[in-house]
């Protein structure tokens, strides 16, 4: 519980399109503002379509403070820039982007996977797992999953992945629809996942689909890493998370066969089971409480670090001699 009101500040090093980490910065501010107890700032080096939103519907003001409480950044170039105003906690969100390796300029890391908290280990990082946190409010089911599977949505951000869906969709005779953050992005992303009774896709686009009610595959073809996946992960989802439900958990490659045979596997029910999962284990209240926690007990033990150095500097001083100082010149001393 909170004793005074606190001063935060969201960092993001670009807000100017929709993506992963953008959608969760909105969803993190939009938590914080709903706090009573707490101000909150942004900061991003890219303003745009999302950092707009931030000003004009959630009514945040751009980095105006000259000291933080506390520091919420997500990337290392923005760790690099405002460590300085305050206590500054970097969150992780994976393994292989250069933007999410850890910064020595941060007080505390957080990972949001078991393998991104190995991850930070193996680079000599302590480290606390808090999990990617969804409004669950705005990502709800509108409507009701048909009872055998009609309606696929990929969230897939490669065209050999979609190439795959799409020849699996046609050979089964389902509807398929995409909807590629890079060529035709979507604020309103819940209202395309509650038109489809199956979502693919990786990362924050499983959870926000789960949130939806909806069950999921998990498989990409991204960039960075191997066309690899999970498949449809209902009876793995503990597992398929450790791994932030980045298809690294089976780490399975699908050819279209696979994929049939994954659709297969649809069960409507499996729906409301990784809805209740999210309201569990995934919400965004949940992120924020443990934020707030991880901040608390690191600044009561960076306080009671100062009492034990003030107490030590009093009694060598006491023993040698050397000065006769009060207690608030030795913290004026100490701390000047």
């Amino acid at each position: 519980m909170l004793k005074k009101k606190l001063n935060i500040l969201v960092a993001t090093n670009h807000l100017d399109k929709v993506g992963g980490t953008e959608t969760y910065t909105y969803t993190l501010i939009e938590e914080l503002k709903r706090r009573e107890n707490i101000e909150v700032n942004f900061f991003t080096f890219k303003k745009g379509e999302v950092s707009d939103k931030i000003e004009n519907e959630l009514g945040i003001s751009f980095f105006e403070e000259k000291r933080y409480d506390l520091i919420l950044a997500n990337h290392n170039t923005v760790v690099e820039n405002i460590f300085k105003y305050g206590y500054t906690i970097q969150t992780c969100h994976g393994i292989f982007p250069k933007l999410e390796q850890p910064s020595k300029f941060a007080d505390f890391h957080i990972a949001i996977s078991k393998e991104v908290q190995n991850h930070l280990s193996k680079l000599g990082y302590t480290s606390k797992i808090i999990k990617n946190g969804i409004n669950t409010k705005k990502y709800s089911s509108t409507k009701d999953l048909n009872k055998q599977l009609k309606n696929v949505l990929s969230l897939c951000q490669s065209d050999s992945a979609n190439e795959k869906l799409k020849l699996c969709c046609d050979k089964m005779g389902f509807k398929f629809t995409k909807a590629n953050k890079f060529k035709n992005p979507s604020w309103d992303i819940a209202s395309l996942i509650n038109e489809a009774d199956i979502v693919v896709g990786l990362g924050r686009s499983a959870y926000e689909a789960m949130s939806c009610g909806r069950p999921v595959v998990i498989f990409d073809d991204r960039s960075y890493f191997d066309s690899v996946g999970d498949g449809y992960v209902k009876d793995i989802i503990e597992e398929s998370i450790q791994f932030n439900c980045s298809g690294r958990f089976l780490n399975k490659k699908f050819n279209v066969e696979d994929l049939q045979n994954e659709f297969l596997k649809f069960d409507f029910r499996d729906g409301l089971y990784l809805r209740n999962y999210v309201l569990n284990h995934l919400t965004i209240e949940k992120a924020v409480d443990e934020y707030i926690e991880v901040y608390i007990k690191k600044n009561n033990f960076f306080l009671l670090r100062k009492e034990y150095l003030i107490i030590w500097l009093w009694i060598k001083s006491l023993k040698s001699k050397l000065f006769q100082h009060s207690k608030k010149e030795l913290l004026y001393r100490l701390f000047k």
